[in-house]
């Protein structure tokens, strides 16, 4: 049985292995596993960033994202943002994450400090997008521009 529940500190190295691999398998990068243990770290060592979820399944992990909160003074409540999405291979097409984004959809419901899930996905990433959009979200209202060093 699929298990979804909030990460924490131990989980550390399995999100770590899976953030390498994603941004491996997505943009051909390798990153330094220095540098992606310490953002990691930098999570659970300071929760305002955000809050990793994780599905796992007799204690293997099968996907994991961060959730980071934005404030919007449009809607006075947070959004928050599914970041560093990662589903393994062999747990894709199964509903692990719709498991994992329902999850956090029900907590945005209960909440009134919350607005509502935004996330961000490669335009060549069409699969992706297919689950998004089956998940009732749209891509209507923003385009992403970005500056990064």
């Amino acid at each position: 049985m699929i298990e979804i529940r909030k990460g924490k500190l131990s989980d550390t190295e399995r999100i770590v292995e899976l953030q390498l691999q994603m941004a491996h398998e997505t943009e051909g990068l390798r990153l330094d596993k220095q540098v992606v243990t310490k953002g990691v770290r930098g999570v659970f060592q300071q929760p305002q960033r955000g809050s990793y979820w994780v599905a796992e399944e007799d204690g293997k992990f099968l996907a994991v994202f961060l959730a980071i909160p934005e404030w919007s003074d449009w809607r006075n409540a947070t959004v928050l943002w599914i970041h560093s999405l990662y589903v393994i291979p062999q747990a894709r097409k199964k509903g692990v994450f719709s498991k994992l984004y329902s999850n956090l959809k029900q907590q945005v419901e209960q909440s009134p400090d919350l607005a509502g899930l935004r996330l961000y996905v490669d335009k060549q990433n069409e699969p992706a997008q297919k689950v998004y959009e089956k998940l009732g979200m749209n891509k209507h209202h923003y385009e992403l521009y970005e500056w990064l060093k």
